[in-house]
């Protein structure tokens, strides 16, 4: 039986549909995948990096990554590297997704309180054929997100400040505080982006 050679752009046409579970944009055009090498047996070996070493989120990436490499005809085994150097930076990214995310401007894009605002999830967890995760906004539009991601958003019912957020995760998670507020407000960022919260509406 002859198999047929499989392609780095095919791998790449695989790659763009793997999210970043914390960003809607997919890791090629997050710059996260530094390298892919197909051999004569079609086994693929891939360098990627992780936009936060911190991030509790590289497994479900590297299953994410290998599950959609694996939907190609004929692929062998496939080894998926994490490596750190050089580390990722913003500027990695497609200039347009990035435009588009408003990322490398100073100011966020949603000035938070983190004292008062009170996050609130919106939208709904959609379980797709492949038993993967998704959430998805009042406009229909869809993420993918792994069970961490949900839970976080199945947290945010609106009667905690993303300060108390913050301490609840420290605590579960047994990180530290500081490194946990980071995370927690980005996530709040990019949920607040994609919809999946209400606005801050500042209580009256």
């Amino acid at each position: 039986m002859h198999t047929n050679q499989i392609t780095k752009e095919r791998v790449f046409s695989e790659l763009r549909k793997c999210m970043d579970p914390e960003i809607p944009v997919n890791v090629v055009d997050l710059g996260l995948i530094y390298n892919v090498n197909v051999s004569e047996k079609n086994n693929i070996d891939i360098k990627m990096t992780m936009t936060t070493r911190g991030c509790p989120l590289h497994d479900t990436l590297v299953k994410d990554v290998k599950k959609y490499i694996n939907t190609i005809e004929g692929v062998g085994a496939i080894n998926v590297e994490i490596v750190w150097d050089p580390p990722w930076s913003i500027d990695k990214m497609n200039p347009t997704v990035r435009d588009k995310l408003g990322f490398g401007k100073p100011s966020l894009r949603f000035q938070i309180d983190y004292e008062k605002y009170m996050p609130q999830k919106s939208g709904k967890v959609l379980k797709q054929e492949d038993g993967s995760l998704a959430l998805v906004n009042e406009r229909e539009q869809g993420f993918m997100v792994n069970e961490n991601i949900i839970e976080f958003w199945d947290s945010c019912s609106g009667d905690r400040t993303i300060n108390q957020l913050a301490d609840d995760f420290s605590q579960k998670l047994s990180l530290p505080r500081q490194q946990v507020e980071q995370e927690v407000v980005q996530l709040i960022q990019q949920l607040l982006e994609a919809e999946l919260l209400k606005p801050a509406t500042p209580k009256t």
